[in-house]
C-alpha cells in the first residue's frame, strides 16, 4: 500500500475536547477511526477514547497482514465498544451513560469498507467530486428523508444535533456497514465530526479536499471551520487519506518492506487547553485505565460464550 495520511483536532469554543481520531496500518491493511464523545452526556470522552482504543487494539491483533473479514470485523468491534460502555455503566453504578460517535474505515487490496453509529461522516472523493458519503442518524436526516423538510431546512433546524443511534446509549444501536467500493489511485478519503462539516458544507470541503494532500488540505479545513466557529459549535476534528502510488513526497507512507506481523499504530489524544481543572475525571482516563475497562468486558464475553 501506499498513501498520505494526516489527522487534526480543535477544541474550538468548548471547555474541552471529546474527539478522538487515530489510524493503525500493517503492509496490507489500513484502519482508521474517528470517534466524537457527546457533550450532552457525562464520560464522552471515556465513550470515545474507548471506541479507538477498542478498534486500533483488535486491528492489531488481526490484521497480519490483512482481516479476513473487514465488514465483520468493524460490526463486531464497534459492537463490543457499546457493550464496554454498559458494562462500565453497571460496574459504576453511573446515572448517565457515556455516549460517542464514530465512523470507521478498513482499505485493503484497494477496496474501501466503511461503517458508522450517529453523524460522524466519511467522504469518498476521486476527480475532485464527493461520489460517496454515509448517511447521517440524526433527526433531521430522517425528516428530509421523508420529505418533511428539505436541504436548506436541515441546516438551520432547532433539532439539527439530535442523533437517534450512538455507542452507549440506552437502546442498543445499529451498526451501519455502507456497501464495499473500489480504491483508486488519486482517492482522497476523509472521516470528520459534525464540528467541521456543519461548519464547512460539502462543496468546500470537496473543493479544498482536491486542492492538495490531505497534510495540507485538513489543516486548511479545520482552520476554515474554526473561523466560522460560534459560542454554540462543537469540537473539530478530522482524519483522511490520500490513496496510491500516484501519491509522491517525503510524507507518503510505502507498506511494502513492512514485516508481515508489524502494525503501527497513532492515537491522537488532545490536550486539554485552558483551566485543566474544567475537564471531566473521564478525560483525564489513562490508557492503563481504558485496557482495563476493555479486559473485564472481553473477559465476562468470554464467559457468556462459554
Amino acid at each position: 500500500m501506499k498513501f498520505t495520511i494526516h489527522q487534526g483536532s480543535r477544541q474550538g469554543p468548548r471547555k474541552y475536547n471529546q474527539d478522538r481520531v487515530a489510524y493503525s496500518y500493517s503492509r496490507d491493511s489500513m484502519l482508521t477511526v474517528l470517534a466524537d464523545g457527546m457533550g450532552g452526556h457525562s464520560g464522552g470522552e471515556f465513550a470515545a477514547q474507548l471506541a479507538v482504543k477498542t478498534l486500533t487494539d483488535a486491528f492489531q491483533r488481526m490484521a497480519l497482514p490483512i482481516l479476513a473479514n473487514p465488514s465483520k470485523f468493524l460490526a463486531d468491534y464497534i459492537m463490543q465498544v457499546h457493550d464496554v460502555i454498559e458494562n462500565h455503566v453497571a460496574a459504576k453504578g453511573l446515572i448517565d451513560h457515556p455516549r460517542t460517535t464514530i465512523v470507521a474505515a478498513i482499505a485493503q487490496n484497494d477496496e474501501l469498507y466503511v461503517a458508522h453509529v450517529g453523524d460522524s461522516r466519511l467522504y469518498h472523493l476521486r476527480n475532485g467530486k464527493v461520489i460517496s458519503r454515509t448517511e447521517d442518524h440524526s433527526k433531521v436526516q430522517l425528516m428530509f428523508r421523508r420529505g418533511l423538510i428539505n436541504l436548506g431546512q436541515m441546516a438551520i433546524h432547532p433539532e439539527r444535533n439530535k442523533i437517534y443511534n450512538c455507542l452507549g446509549g440506552d437502546v442498543k444501536p445499529k451498526v451501519e456497514l455502507s456497501e464495499k467500493r473500489g480504491l483508486r489511485d488519486g482517492d482522497t478519503i476523509l472521516l470528520c465530526s459534525d464540528g467541521l462539516w456543519s461548519l464547512v458544507g460539502d462543496e468546500k470541503m470537496a473543493e479544498i479536499l482536491s486542492s492538495d494532500t490531505v497534510n495540507i488540505a485538513i489543516p486548511e479545513l479545520l482552520d476554515l471551520a474554526e473561523s466560522r466557529a460560534d459560542s454554540k459549535s462543537d469540537n473539530m476534528s478530522a482524519i483522511g487519506f490520500n490513496w496510491g502510488g500516484t501519491v509522491s513526497g517525503k510524507l507518503s507512507v510505502s507498506t511494502a518492506i513492512m514485516p508481515l506481523d508489524s502494525v503501527t499504530t497513532i492515537l491522537m489524544n488532545p490536550q486539554p487547553a485552558g483551566d485543566e481543572s474544567a475537564v471531566p475525571e473521564a478525560a483525564t482516563l489513562t490508557d492503563e485505565d481504558i485496557e482495563h475497562a476493555i479486559a473485564e468486558i472481553q473477559a465476562a464475553i468470554n464467559n457468556v460464550r462459554k
